[in-house]
């Protein structure tokens, strides 16, 4: 009963310990970040929780996939001037509320 016990306690711990490991950010959730900061400085909207969040995803990042996600920032910021604002906005205030959360 005490093997048990003992058992039960570790598999618990590490679970727990899985659980509160962040979890790293791919590549392709790097790049579309970098788009959504763009969107929002476009749009003129807050992007402190974007710019947090992409600090934190770049740590370890390449420095071919940090040039791209400059190149999508200054992309999307050039649509973002545009006519399809109204997607843009509804893109920001949907997909993009992914990155914003604070970590």
């Amino acid at each position: 009963m005490k093997y048990a016990a003992l058992a039960f306690t570790s598999l618990s711990l590490a679970a727990g310990a899985a659980a509160a490991a962040p979890v790293q950010a791919t590549d392709m959730d790097y790049l579309r970040a970098s788009r959504c900061r763009g969107l929002a400085a476009g749009l003129g909207a807050d992007a402190s929780g974007i710019e947090a969040y992409l600090k934190s995803a770049s740590q370890g990042r390449s420095l071919s996939v940090q040039d791209r996600g400059a190149q999508e920032f200054a992309k999307a910021k050039r649509q973002a001037g545009g006519e399809a604002k109204p997607r843009l906005q509804a893109e920001l205030s949907g997909a993009c509320t992914a990155y914003a959360a604070p970590a």
